[in-house]
Order: C-alpha cells, then sequence, then structure tokens
C-alpha cells in the first residue's frame, strides 16, 4: 500500500508514536521522514509548508496540512471509522477526546518538562521548584489514572478494545516510565497503569512504532540535582 502522507516528527516523541500507531490501526502507512529538531523544521522547504516550524507536521498526497500531534492522530482516526480508534458512539468519542487531552496536558506536558530537564539538560533555569511542580502535579494524575483503571474490566479506557484515547495515554506512561516511576512505582504504586501500558504497547498491529521510540525505564525516578 502506498503511504498516504508524510510525517515529520522524532520516533520518540508521544505524539508521533500515536500517529503512527493509528495509522497502522486504520490499515494506513505514513512515511516518518528523517527528522532532526532544530534542523529539519527551520529548513526553508519546511517552513514554507508549515510556517510556525512546529512538529509534528503532516502532508497528505494532495497537499493537505496540518499540524498539533493529537488533531494529526485523530484525522489519521477518522480515514478508518470501522478501527473504533474513535468510539463507537457520541458519548465514547467524547471521553476518547477527554482522555486523549488528559495525557497530553497532565501526563505528557509534565513528564516531557522533566525528561528534557533532567536528562537532556535542555531547558535554562530548570530548578527544583520546578522539578517538584511537574512531579507532583505528574503524580497526582497518575493516582487518578489508576485509581479509573482499577474500575476497567477490560483494561481500557473507553470499551473493550483499543481506542485513540488508550494510545496517547500508554505514549504518557512511557515517559512517566523514564523519569519519575521507577521500579517500586511501576509494580507497586501504579500498577494498572502500567499493565495498561503493556497491554499497549505490546498489540501486534503497531508495536513496532512503540518498540521503535525505544524507551527505558529508569529503576528509580529522576531527582533534581542542582550544579
Amino acid at each position: 500500500m502506498a503511504p498516504i502522507g508524510k510525517l515529520y516528527g522524532h520516533p520518540r516523541r508521544q505524539t508521533t508514536i500515536a500517529i503512527l500507531s493509528a495509522a497502522a490501526i486504520g490499515g494506513f502507512e505514513i512515511e516518518s521522514l528523517p527528522f532532526e529538531f532544530g534542523v529539519t523544521n527551520k529548513t526553508p522547504e519546511f517552513v514554507e509548508k508549515f510556517p510556525l516550524g512546529k512538529v509534528p507536521a503532516f502532508e497528505d498526497n494532495e497537499g493537505f496540512k496540518l499540524t498539533e500531534g493529537a488533531v494529526i492522530a485523530r484525522y489519521v482516526s477518522s480515514l478508518a471509522p470501522e478501527s473504533g480508534l474513535l468510539g463507537r458512539n457520541t458519548k465514547e468519542t467524547t471521553l476518547v477526546d477527554q482522555w486523549v487531552h488528559f495525557a497530553e496536558y497532565e501526563l505528557i506536558l509534565h513528564t516531557n518538562f522533566m525528561w528534557a530537564g533532567i536528562f537532556f539538560k535542555s531547558l535554562p533555569g530548570y530548578n527544583a521548584e520546578q522539578h517538584e511542580f511537574h512531579q507532583q502535579r505528574a503524580t497526582h494524575s497518575l493516582r487518578f489514572l489508576e485509581d479509573y483503571l482499577t474500575t476497567r474490566a477490560s483494561g481500557l479506557l473507553v470499551n473493550d478494545s483499543i481506542t485513540l484515547a488508550d494510545i496517547f495515554v500508554a505514549t504518557g506512561a512511557l515517559r512517566a516510565g523514564e523519569t519519575i516511576c521507577g521500579i517500586s512505582e511501576r509494580e507497586q504504586t501504579y500498577p494498572h497503569v502500567f499493565a495498561h501500558y503493556a497491554k499497549v504497547s505490546s498489540d501486534e498491529r503497531f508495536k513496532v512504532v512503540f518498540e521503535r521510540a525505544n524507551p527505558t525505564f529508569v529503576e528509580k525516578p529522576l531527582a533534581f540535582q542542582a550544579e
């Protein structure tokens, strides 16, 4: 099958994982182009197509362009309505949107700040106060997610099949496992969260996308250390 379009985005970025996973479930192929942040998205060719320089960015074979990761993932999901990625009815679709936003703003946002601030040291001025804020917000959200998943017999968020909500939340858990969730947290504090992650990320239809992200879970939570 010929690709339906091109995607600019780093393979470890959560929204890239979600977009490519949704495409795989829908039976589509998207050409994932080589990408270097701060280089690829500043080339004249890229900026001409996407003036804000934001990634991920998508262009289909007819020249239709989109930015914003969740928007691209929703669009790709909508191309295969029979997949159930966006839910089976209006209420389920709304729940999918709710969980996608939760993943973006309550998990991914805060764990990415910690990842960039501590692991990559790419946030000038990142300090202990900021770290504590992001850690508290992410921890609060993980507790909420853990409590919710204990009520789900299917182990999934919306119904008994994987939706876009599950994919986005799993990418959030991935980054949590690389930052604030060590072995103890994964096995004892948030066992349902990481059982959900394992269930989603091992789905045969798209597990290669998660594997390509090369997640490295920490033994102990990353701690801020002043230099």
